[in-house]
């Protein structure tokens, strides 16, 4: 039987530690030996907890990068300010990982947007294989692509922090004597890249591409949607307190008498809600988004792929606010599949009580996101699992 490394070691939220644990569950049952390494051991401890999987602390930046723009145009940039600056730097992380690997003696390792494991794998020879939405498994054999597409970046701008990334890898990878990588998508996409994604929610909208997978969801968690009483209309928000639109989005619909079953993380924790109506229930743990979704006419979240992903399957029109260049470009996707708003391109003032009734009573809306749900009404988040646990064989045999 063979050992796998599920590494995650950049962005926030339990979004990779979900798809990692649905990628564990059907390789340990077939018998593999599964060896979790998490940037954050704490909030994930609960998603994961009756798995009897050994969990390690990932080597993850600590410090602040002075002096990078504010608006990153790349994920070269992302990567810059995360470590990648200083070559120096960048072989402290990766000597973290090489020590990991060399210790586990894993046959393959299997990266969720945790680059520096893929270049530590590749310093010591050692496979690798890459899974995640469009985002982190950016298209193979050319530069980086933008990701601010609704603005015009410097193409030398854009050269330059790439040239910038790759100079950090190959002086790294020279000093373990690893061959040099020839383009800054290298470093996320491994040996065997595996993009969990549809070419409608492709942040990247490449032409062709594929294979497409599908979205490597996690599996069903959470407790049962509990709504307001009354007769208004349900709507589901997953939403970050603090964030811009919060308590505007929740007012509008408290306006407009929908019945609103809210999750927000700070507020289950015990800070204050943002809209204090007997029309919003505050969720005090996680919610099923199968069973909130099933259940509700509308979704309102920050446009995360995942939860994009399953209402769109729910065929549920999505009011989104994106804080994020990840989740502005999904909601752009989704407005062009016209099956949501993406609230943060709309102009200002916004009309928030206007977004919600064009969602609410817009038929346009509802059907695109029917279309959407009946070309993948196969698809299951068990069997794309069982596929990838496939492909992962495949890779050690």
């Amino acid at each position: 039987m063979a050992h796998f490394y599920l590494c995650w070691e950049l962005g926030a939220g339990l979004g990779h530690a979900g798809r990692l644990k649905s990628i564990a569950l059907p390789l340990r049952a077939r018998g593999h030996r599964v060896t979790f390494v998490l940037r954050d051991l704490v909030l994930t401890r609960r998603l994961l907890a009756g798995l009897g999987i050994d969990t390690l602390q990932a080597p993850v930046w600590l410090h602040r990068t002075a002096g990078m723009p504010p608006d990153q145009a790349s994920l070269a940039e992302i990567l810059l300010a995360c470590g990648y600056l200083d070559a120096d730097a960048l072989a402290g992380l990766c000597d973290g990982w090489r020590a990991l690997l060399r210790l586990g003696r894993p046959d393959l390792v299997i990266a969720d947007y945790a680059p520096t494991a893929i270049l530590a794998a590749r310093s010591l020879g050692l496979p690798s294989a890459a899974v995640g939405p469009g985002f982190t498994i950016p298209p193979a054999g050319e530069a980086l692509p933008p990701l601010r597409s609704w603005e015009q970046a410097p193409s030398a701008r854009l050269r330059a922090t790439e040239a910038r990334l790759l100079a950090s890898c190959n002086t790294v990878l020279a000093a373990h004597g690893a061959s040099p990588m020839a383009y800054g998508a290298d470093l996320l996409l491994g040996d065997h890249p595996l993009l969990c994604t549809w070419p409608e929610l492709d942040h990247f909208a490449r032409p062709g591409g594929g294979p497409w997978l599908g979205p490597n969801l996690p599996p069903p968690a959470g407790g049962a949607a509990q709504w307001p009483a009354g007769e208004g209309r349900r709507v589901f928000a997953y939403l970050r307190h603090g964030a811009p639109g919060t308590a505007e989005v929740l007012g509008a619909l408290v306006r407009q008498g929908c019945r609103v079953l809210c999750y927000l993380a700070d507020v289950a924790a015990g800070a204050p809600a943002p809209v204090d109506s007997p029309l919003v229930r505050y969720a005090a743990a996680p919610v099923s988004l199968p069973d909130a979704l099933a259940q509700c006419e509308l979704a309102v979240t920050h446009a995360g792929e995942a939860t994009t992903a399953q209402a769109l399957l729910a065929g549920r029109p999505l009011l989104m606010l994106p804080h994020a260049a990840e989740s502005f470009l999904m909601a752009r996707r989704v407005v062009q599949l016209g099956a949501g708003i993406n609230a943060m391109e709309m102009a200002r003032p916004r009309d928030w009580d206007g977004m919600v009734v064009a969602l609410m009573d817009k038929p346009a809306y509802r059907e695109a996101a029917a279309a959407f749900a009946a070309r993948y009404k196969d698809f299951t988040a068990a069997d794309q699992a069982q596929d990838l646990a496939d492909r992962f064989e495949a890779m050690v045999t």
